[in-house]
């Protein structure tokens, strides 16, 4: 197991535990981790689609769905009193990561290798 830390900036932050549960797959990345907090232990288990859904069905959430989570709630700052400057940047780098990811998908619809782990 592995701890992640970079998200930590903040008192608040430190509290928060990120453990990689996993070992890297066949395409190298890890597909489960867990964020605990103290008294919250396995406060959350985010585990990623592992395997095209083509073949092995949905079986984890997507990084297009996560980032579309984060714009919302930043959108949702933005339109209230924590908007600023910072909010609006981090929200402009995540449709960003969004727009780029589809992009890679649209492309791989087009030759044909959507939904395998032909590269």
């Amino acid at each position: 197991m592995r701890e992640l830390t970079s998200h930590i900036v903040n008192p608040a932050n430190d509290r928060l535990s990120i453990a990689v549960l996993d070992e890297p797959g066949h395409g190298g990345a890890c597909h489960e981790y867990m964020i605990e907090a103290g008294e919250f232990a396995k406060m959350l288990h985010v585990k990623f689609q592992n395997g095209p859904i083509n073949e092995v069905g949905v079986n984890g959430v997507t990084h297009e769905a996560l980032i579309a989570i984060l714009c919302d709630r930043l959108k949702g700052f933005q339109s209230g009193p924590y908007s600023c400057e910072d909010n609006a940047d981090a929200l402009a780098a995540l449709e960003f990561a969004q727009i780029c990811l589809q992009k890679r998908t649209k492309a791989r619809m087009e030759r044909g290798v959507e939904g395998t782990h032909v590269v």
